[in-house]
């Protein structure tokens, strides 16, 4: 999790709450979610919970753990709300490029802009946060903004950097 670009409508208006605080959502589609939360609900309950031990996902019996919650959405989750998701533009609707911070679900950084250069100008004048408190160059931003996601946080060779400053590097592409 990190920085990621997100393609918007013009016009579009991230949604904020009562507070004014903006409202987080996550990337993705929701009905991919709920589908495959309702697989594996299917699956819970058959007695299966799907495994990663062996790399790809496979349906085992419930393991200790799963046996000892009271329901699948202890388990795993509530089922997913479409509350929760960025919605489905229209197809070529979204125009824009929008920067993200998706360590939560996802609440903008920076309005939208047409251009990865003009999103990565404006990220680096204004000090937006790479990681912490931490800003990014233009050349930093720029090479995020055209990758579409940074990390928070990497360590390379013994170094802390923001994913921003490492996607960046000669090496990192």
């Amino acid at each position: 999790m990190g920085r990621q670009v997100r393609m918007v409508p013009p016009d579009w208006k991230h949604p904020k709450n009562g507070e004014g605080r903006y409202i987080p959502l996550l990337k993705g589609s929701f009905a991919q979610a709920d589908a495959e939360w309702n697989e594996e609900y299917a699956a819970w309950q058959r007695g299966e919970v799907k495994s990663y031990k062996r790399g790809s996902p496979v349906w085992e019996p419930k393991c200790e753990a799963a046996l000892a919650c009271d329901s699948y959405s202890e388990w795993n989750g509530r089922r997913p709300s479409p509350d929760d998701y960025m919605p489905e533009f229209p197809e070529g609707a979204a125009t824009m490029l929008m920067m993200y911070e998706d360590t939560s679900e996802g609440t903008p950084i920076s309005p939208a802009f047409a251009t990865p250069e003009e999103l990565a100008r404006w990220l680096a004048d204004t000090g937006a946060s790479a990681f912490g408190g931490s800003g990014a160059t233009y050349e930093q931003w720029l090479a995020t903004c055209r990758g579409a996601w940074a990390p928070s946080m990497v360590v390379a060779n013994g170094e802390v950097m923001s994913g921003v400053e490492f996607a960046a590097l000669p090496h990192s592409s």
